[in-house]
């Protein structure tokens, strides 16, 4: 297969005697040098700590202590790196070796996680895993990790440092693409996975927006926290509210006071009514002063508290003793001086309670003298008593409802103010998307702009519905319908925001005629939907967007994940070969490809693509080191029981193991070269 014009992937432009037995003339001609005994050779320095590459990250150099590569060190070089030897003679293990130790697994619920983790565990041990990494900007580090805890960075003398290997937003300090055996094949049947290959091409950018995205989210997630007991605490005071109408109703039935002193009296049930306001006025300031004490009373002592939890006495006295002693007075000094200040504020608060104390004895006595006259004035009326005291029950009634009902309104208010801050949220999160897809598509156009028309990429926004449909199903279940039939209808029909619409208008004829599912199967779908959490949920549920990666096989262009293995990786490998400022690492990229792909495609970008990239591969094929003209080549053994390292050089310096190793041994190279005629 060779790509099309302007196509990364072309043959070698070579006449036909230099493509015979290009790869027997090249090994049978270099000079004989002894590839058994070890030899270790280093790159040239790097002046001033800068990269030989500018811009460039590399894995200067990677030492195994302890399990099967016990005292195992890899000098790699800033361009092709090959590992050759036996089966068995841990390959494998050195490139996943690497691959823990700069912390770039796969997710934690992923099955390739757990067989790397396992790989690790059964052949590092309590080992350590020593890598010298070089930034893109020239700086030198050393990444120290052991079995089951995080990767420590120190600076290339050993000092601590804060830098951290996959560091938010900006894509890490540090980043490498590494492939395991077999995981090409598996990012040519997974959309998921060839979403992240696509992001790898433009890791800070990716990383920055999906930075954003999480806290965002998170704060998305607040929000429907503090929104949900708002609402049922709404429903109650409507229903109490609900009265209210009814009351003054009743207070307009009664008509006006009459009788003798019918004014006066008038004036004196108004003035009640008064009062009863004033005291709820009064008794709501109370009660939140209290609520506000109670709050900070619970905060005081908490950072204290806390210091003393975290920082036990083993702790104290441990290696990092006077490290972590003053880590606890530091938390301790501070935890004093908020306590200070919530004291400060604990006596304001008690100041403005007795003020509001003496404000409402005053204002109680106050009352106490009028409701007195009040009482003088009707008690010698037994008409206007009756009329009074029916009427200023009712009062008291509307006024306590009125109480409510502020009380209803501001929660309204809050509830409309967060809803105001989602509906700003849920814009930027559709921005944010857009952002990253927009993003995508670039990277998408690149790398069709190389590997057009052999290979085609497409992207499909929010084209991946599964976590959609999934909390569908779920919210469906029980509902006496095939929840996942009619999820599956309504996933093809309308996306979670027309969705969302439909259920908040409760539009059941709407619903039906858009997804093709029936009226009373609709209207179940609206009854179950109309809870609050699952409308959240739906307005924040990730769509991930879907990219499409073909090859081109005659006129038509095939799916990647229809193809057969070697076409699989015939479709994946050209694209992680693209150029890129991080390393790629890959174990037997030549997996289920036939030779002439190799020799004419791989190998061509590999010679391209290494003077800007480092690349590592485990190999068991020759045309990658020697056509490739690798710069470095390491020879492993093992005893079964530990790995060791037998030669290290050039393509020259261990042409024997080459030989061996990869050929069968020189008869056999000699025998297939005259049997073909070369």
């Amino acid at each position: 297969m060779t790509a099309g014009t302007g196509g990364r992937f072309e043959a070698i432009n070579s006449t036909d005697e230099e493509m015979k037995g290009s790869l027997m003339t090249r090994l049978l001609t270099r000079p004989t040098t002894p590839s058994v005994k070890p030899s270790v050779i280093t790159d040239v320095p790097v002046v001033a700590g800068m990269s030989a590459v500018a811009g460039v990250q590399r894995v200067q150099s990677v030492q195994i202590t302890g399990g099967f590569l016990d005292g195992m060190r890899l000098d790699l070089s800033t361009g092709l790196n090959c590992l050759i030897g036996a089966r068995g003679t841990g390959k494998t293990t050195m490139l996943e070796l690497i691959r823990y130790g700069l912390d770039v697994l796969p997710p934690i619920t992923n099955a390739e996680r757990q067989r790397i983790e396992a790989l690790v565990e059964a052949n590092l041990g309590d080992g350590t895993i020593e890598l010298t990494i070089e930034t893109r900007e020239g700086l030198i580090y050393r990444v120290l990790r052991t079995r089951r805890e995080a990767p420590v960075v120190v600076s290339a003398e050993g000092t601590a440092t804060e830098i951290s290997l996959r560091a938010g937003g900006d894509g890490g300090a540090f980043r490498a693409d590494i492939y395991s055996q077999n995981e090409i094949e598996r990012i040519a049947d997974q959309s998921l996975s060839q979403l992240s290959l696509i992001d790898n091409f433009e890791p800070a950018q990716i990383g920055q927006i999906t930075s954003e995205l999480r806290t965002l989210t998170s704060r998305l997630a607040t929000n429907a926290t503090t929104l949900l007991p708002l609402q049922e605490q709404i429903d109650v005071l409507n229903g109490e509210i609900a009265g209210l109408p009814i009351i003054v109703d009743k207070l307009q039935a009664l008509g006006p006071i009459t009788g003798q002193n019918a004014e006066a009296v008038t004036k004196a049930q108004q003035a009640k009514s008064l009062r009863q306001r004033e005291t709820h006025a009064v008794e709501g300031l109370w009660q939140f002063l209290c609520e506000y004490d109670q709050q900070l009373n619970d905060l005081q002592g908490q950072v204290s508290s806390h210091a003393t939890q975290w920082l036990i006495r083993d702790l104290l006295d441990g290696t990092n003793g006077p490290v972590m002693t003053r880590v606890k007075q530091r938390f301790l000094d501070g935890g004093t001086e908020l306590d200070e200040l919530l004291r400060q504020a604990r006596s304001t608060l008690s100041h403005m309670q007795t003020e509001l104390g003496e404000e409402g004895t005053a204002l109680q006595a106050i009352h106490g003298e009028q409701e007195a006259a009040y009482q003088e004035l009707i008690k010698h009326d037994s008409a206007l008593r009756g009329q009074a005291t029916e009427r200023a029950n009712l009062e008291r009634t509307k006024n306590d409802l009125l109480a409510k009902q502020r009380q209803r309104d501001a929660l309204q208010e809050k509830q409309t103010n967060l809803q105001r801050e989602r509906s700003q949220m849920l814009q930027k999160l559709s921005e944010l998307r857009d952002r990253r897809c927009t993003v995508r598509d670039a990277i998408v156009e690149r790398i069709n702009h190389a590997l057009m028309p052999t290979i085609r990429v497409s992207l499909v926004q929010a084209g991946h519905m599964g976590l959609y449909r999934d909390l569908l199903e779920n919210a469906l279940r029980g509902s006496r319908i095939k929840q996942g039939v009619v999820a599956q209808r309504i996933v093809e029909h309308t996306n979670p925001d027309e969705l969302v619409q439909l259920v908040r208008n409760g539009d059941v004829d709407a619903l039906a005629e858009c997804t093709g599912i029936n009226t009373d199967q609709a209207r179940k779908v609206v009854d179950v939907l109309q809870q609050a959490e699952i409308l959240y949920a739906l307005e924040t549920v990730e769509l991930p967007d879907r990219p499409r990666i073909e090859l081109r096989d005659g006129e038509t262009y095939k799916d990647s994940a229809v193809l057969s293995k070697g076409q699989k990786c015939t479709t994946i490998l050209p694209i992680l070969l693209l150029e890129s400022d991080t390393p790629l690492l890959v174990d037997q990229p030549e997996d289920n490809l036939d030779n002439r792909f190799v020799c004419e495609s791989v190998v061509e970008s590999i010679r391209k693509v290494k003077t800007r990239r480092q690349l590592v591969f485990v190999t068991h094929n020759p045309n990658i080191p020697v056509l490739a003209d690798a710069e470095r080549v390491f020879v492993l053994e093992s005893d079964g029981a530990h790995a060791r390292k037998i030669a290290e050089g050039d393509v020259d310096t261990c042409r024997d193991a080459i030989v061996n190793l990869l050929e069968g041994g020189e008869q056999a190279f000699k025998r297939r070269q005259e049997r073909y005629a070369y």
